[in-house]
């Protein structure tokens, strides 16, 4: 803990060990995903070209977007809170990035403050150092801007930390922090609905902690605030067309057609594939054999620590309610993963992508003390030496977990870290020398596939404007309709393709005997083709 020190008649925290070596690890998480932003890895896209653009638009007052252009379900906070240093610095890709780094920072210290509320001093340190671990799926989901899991993150562990004090009875102004968790969970459930099964536990804990005071003026306020924060969607949803509201569009794009896998192939992919790569125990091209234990014993480590928090209760039930919210925390964490990863494998994606998909077990690193906890009594228990001849064996066995965990993280860090980049780093720049050539010698409106307009777009600051055409030449995902219809307008549109890629087999096909009036040039693995006369089959 932290301790006071007196220092010129005044009362100042000092930081004791743990809390020091956490502070050492933290900085070193930072660092080396600092290091990775400003080289723009993992790569950029399109998808959070489309954040960076809006977060453009808002810098400059041109729009004050809700959700995700062409979508009616993912917030933007992430492209508000970029707004002004875009507005200021400009669009690239370490300012866009810099907020989503800030709320690494936050996520860090909330969960270290939660763990030392809810555990011990230490196992708060090894949370902190497991998570300044980072291959190239982890730190994906923590520093790029595509939604949602940067910012739900810190708001979970802070509406715990809240009922935690709540509880407790530190926190003086209980209103104010009543209200407080109601924003939280308001702006979270606009930002991303993936985070909705810890705000529901978090809400049970919070009704745990204060029953019959939310009958009066606190209720009130907690309603309140969630009204607040999930209001831009309320006012959306009121003004969106039938069909179009959120609920309907979530409902359309999370349901497909066709045959649905068997539930054994949606849980071996949820758990061989998905929790090892949301925890960082895999590279982003799959997991081995090797890797795949995490995803076998986690379920185990989820059971374990419901009865382990059962029986912490059970201990302390005769105690004050501050000293039996510990237990009632470490459940509602271990709850809020059971209900992800249930929803999580409910959906056929991941049976039939896993690895694209892991990314929305990215939350389950919230609940980590929780399933972590188990283990680490067992182990400190072992070590103590006050376990009979079977608890020192289980307790060798929980070290052995915790070491493996630790070791095989450090190693996809560390392979990520020193070879896994170059790939990155590559495309990066030759999107960028495609946008300086296009930038300084044009074509300005041009035509591409999705994952080059967008971030066409946004490494020319709009200087190129671009519209979205799938492989077949036809209208593609035109996210925001404004370029669309700029370069429909243009006189003289170009084309920009990957070499050799369907639309330029097409292209090329089209343009059949007008070599001479169709200049081309290759830059960066592209194709710019420049017709003397429009070329748009789709009319």
């Amino acid at each position: 803990m932290s301790h006071p020190e007196q220092h010129r008649g005044r009362w100042r925290p000092r930081p004791d060990r743990p809390a020091l070596v956490a502070l050492l690890l933290g900085v070193v998480g930072v660092v080396y995903r600092l290091v990775l932003t400003l080289y723009t890895v993992p790569v950029s896209n399109s998808d959070e070209a489309t954040f960076g653009l809006a977060a453009l638009h808002i810098g400059q007052g041109r729009e004050r977007p809700v959700f995700l252009y062409g979508q009616h379900y993912m917030g933007m906070l992430e492209s508000y809170l970029a707004a002004p240093l875009v507005a200021v610095a400009g669009p690239s890709w370490p300012v866009l990035r810099l907020p989503m780094l800030a709320l690494y920072a936050v996520f860090l210290y909330l969960i270290h403050r939660l763990t030392r509320r809810i555990c011990t001093p230490w196992f708060a340190t090894v949370v902190v150092g497991l998570l300044a671990l980072g291959g190239e799926r982890v730190v994906r989901d923590q520093l790029t801007v595509v939604g949602g899991r940067p910012e739900v993150k810190p708001a979970v562990l802070l509406m715990l930390l809240i009922t935690v004090g709540l509880a407790a009875g530190t926190v003086r102004r209980r209103r104010l922090a009543v209200a407080l968790f109601g924003l939280l969970v308001g702006l979270a459930a606009w930002s991303d609905w993936l985070i909705l099964p810890y705000l529901a536990v978090a809400g049970l804990a919070l009704v745990w902690a204060l029953r019959r005071e939310l009958l009066g003026w606190s209720g009130l306020l907690l309603v309140a605030g969630v009204v607040v924060g999930i209001a831009p969607m309320i006012v959306d949803n009121l003004r969106a067309a039938p069909g179009e509201d959120s609920l309907s569009v979530f409902r359309e794009v999370s349901t497909k057609a066709g045959p649905q896998p068997p539930w054994s192939e949606r849980i071996s992919g949820g758990l061989l594939e998905g929790i090892p790569l949301a925890h960082g125990l895999c590279p982003v091209d799959g997991c081995g054999l090797w890797q795949q234990w995490f995803g076998v014993v986690y379920p185990l480590l989820l059971v374990a620590g419901a009865a382990l928090a059962v029986l912490a209760y059970r201990h302390a039930a005769a105690a004050p309610r501050g000293e039996r919210v510990a237990p009632v925390v470490q459940l509602a964490l271990i709850a809020g993963a059971a209900l992800t990863l249930l929803s999580y494998v409910r959906s056929p994606l991941a049976a039939t992508s896993p690895l694209d998909n892991a990314r929305y077990l990215s939350v389950l690193q919230l609940s980590l003390p929780a399933v972590l906890w188990p283990l680490w009594v067992v182990a400190v228990t072992c070590w103590r030496g006050t376990a009979s001849v079977l608890g020192r064996l289980a307790g060798a066995l929980a070290t052995a977990v915790l070491v493996a965990l630790t070791a095989t993280m450090l190693v996809v860090t560390v392979l990520f870290a020193s070879t896994g980049t170059a790939a990155s780093r590559t495309e990066e720049r030759a999107a960028r020398e495609l946008a300086a050539t296009l930038r300084a010698d044009g074509p300005h409106e041009v035509y591409g596939d999705y994952w080059t307009c967008n971030r066409l777009i946004f490494n020319t600051d709009e200087t190129v404007i671009c519209g979205v055409l799938d492989g077949d030449l036809s209208p593609g995902q035109n996210r925001y309709l404004a370029y669309w219809r700029q370069v429909g307008r243009a006189e003289r549109p170009g084309y920009v393709v990957e070499v050799d890629s369907p639309m330029d087999r097409r292209l090329r096909r089209l343009l059949a005997g007008r070599d001479d009036a169709t200049p081309v040039r290759e830059v960066g693995g592209y194709r710019v083709y420049h017709p003397d006369t429009p070329v748009r089959p789709w009319r």
